[in-house]
């Protein structure tokens, strides 16, 4: 399960339709519909604000939205709460540079066309998050960036 951090514009289609399909995953989770990925460590920052299923429909609408703007059709009526992405949730920047690396790699491998595009951008948060300083997050469990060599 990877639920971006990264602003869904940075996906390609694939990408996107899976984030639509793993945070309708994480919400079923979050909802109690299911007994599978109950301790999927990428759920902990949904977990921690006051309603998480706002969390998560807040998340899934921000993606719906990207999926409006592309002229694809998902259906927000399986959204359990939505909510405004509103930047409600900090993620580190140090979170956005490890998701926009691995993103990267995707892209290359699937998506040369949009991999092209991506080297030319920088990454930015999908709107439910607000962007703090701080490394990868403690529920991260992809590879860490190599440290940059010192001068």
């Amino acid at each position: 399960m990877r639920l971006w951090s990264l602003h869904p514009r940075h996906l390609d289609r694939a990408g996107l339709v899976a984030c639509w399909r793993e945070a309708l995953l994480a919400q079923a989770v979050l909802a109690g519909r299911t007994r599978g990925y109950t301790h999927h460590p990428q759920l902990e920052r949904f977990r921690d604000p006051a309603d998480p299923l706002a969390a998560v429909g807040a998340y899934l609408a921000g993606v719906a939205d990207e999926a409006d703007a592309r002229g694809y059709r998902f259906d927000r009526t399986r959204i359990i709460a939505p909510a405004p992405a509103i930047g409600t949730i900090a993620v580190t920047d140090g979170q956005l540079a490890l998701e926009w690396a691995h993103l990267g790699v995707k892209l290359e491998a699937r998506s040369p066309e949009r991999a092209t595009e991506w080297a030319l951008t920088s990454p930015t948060a999908h709107p439910l998050f607000r962007v703090v300083p701080g490394g990868a997050a403690a529920w991260e469990r992809a590879a860490p960036l190599p440290a940059a060599p010192s001068s």
